[in-house]
Order: structure tokens, then C-alpha cells, then sequence
């Protein structure tokens, strides 16, 4: 991993963050449950590149943002939140309100699935985008599995719903 430009905080979250790409990567884990490389390609919204995509994986698990299991041969790789990359939850949220109140309006939102969860997450609260975060931790960090009427549930049920 490349040395920061200066160990400025904001410098610090920006070169692991900043790129458009990665937090769209990060928002896919995070929220669309997508863990394996073809999932995260196939079913991006945003039509991301295989290269691109590969990139951006490599580069947010050097950052310590995601973890890569380890496989044999022939078997896919499946992609973990850190600690780290759960705690950039409310980073995500807070993009998705801006983006809810400052471009919502002049670009119509396509993708009603993550409109829907975005709104979830603004009206749940610090109380909801907490317990998302405790649920992340238990589907990535202990590999448990989503349960019924968990906040990981509501934003999947809200996602699909919107797409009904």
C-alpha cells in the first residue's frame, strides 16, 4: 500500500475512500448483500467495469476495508466487511441523504431499490444505522446469517418492495 499524502484525517479517509468507485463497491457489500466478485459485477447499477471492479477490490482490501477469503483453486472468493468497513456505514448513510436532498430532484433516482433503502436508513435514525452496523458485524465478521426482521432484513424488504 501506497504511503499517504500527508496524515491529515480527512487526507486519510479520502485515499481510502475517495474514489467513486470504491464506495459504490463498499455500498454493494454493505447493502446490496453482494460478496462475490459476479455478483458485484453483474448486478451493479452502475455498470462497473470487470477490470475497474477488480481493482477497487484489491484496493479496499489492502486498505483494510474488506477482507478476501482465501479459496482453492476453482472456488470464488467471497469478500468481507472489516471492522474498519462497517464503521463507514454512517459515511454511506450521510452521502445518501445528500444525494436524497441535492441531486434527488434533478436526476431522477432509476434505481427505486437503493432510493428505498436510503430512505430507510434517513428515517430509522442513529438507532436503525446502529443496528445495521451490529448486524454487519455479526454476517461478516461471524458469519452468521441475516435474520428475520432485522434491520438487514427491513432494508432488504424495503428494497424489494420499491422494485415490486
Amino acid at each position: 500500500m501506497q504511503e499517504p499524502r500527508s496524515g491529515c484525517p480527512i487526507n486519510l479517509a479520502v485515499e481510502a475512500l475517495g474514489d467513486p468507485w470504491a464506495l459504490i463497491v463498499l455500498r454493494d457489500v454493505m447493502f446490496g448483500e453482494r460478496r462475490y466478485f459476479r455478483e458485484l459485477q453483474s448486478q451493479s447499477a452502475e455498470g462497473i467495469a470487470s477490470n475497474v471492479l477488480a481493482s477497487r477490490l484489491k484496493a479496499l482490501v489492502e486498505a483494510g476495508l474488506l477482507t478476501k477469503q482465501t479459496v482453492m483453486r476453482g472456488q470464488r472468493a467471497r469478500y468481507s466487511l472489516t471492522e474498519a468497513g462497517i464503521r463507514t456505514v454512517p459515511i454511506l448513510v450521510a452521502l445518501g441523504n445528500w444525494g436524497l436532498d441535492f441531486r434527488g430532484e434533478r436526476h431522477q433516482v432509476a434505481d427505486s431499490a437503493a432510493r428505498a433503502r436510503s430512505i430507510l436508513l434517513r428515517t430509522g435514525g442513529d438507532v436503525f444505522v446502529a443496528q445495521v452496523m451490529d448486524e454487519l458485524r455479526a454476517v461478516h465478521l461471524r458469519d452468521e446469517p441475516v435474520q428475520t426482521g432485522s434491520a438487514l432484513a427491513r432494508l432488504r424488504n424495503a428494497a424489494k418492495q420499491s422494485s415490486a
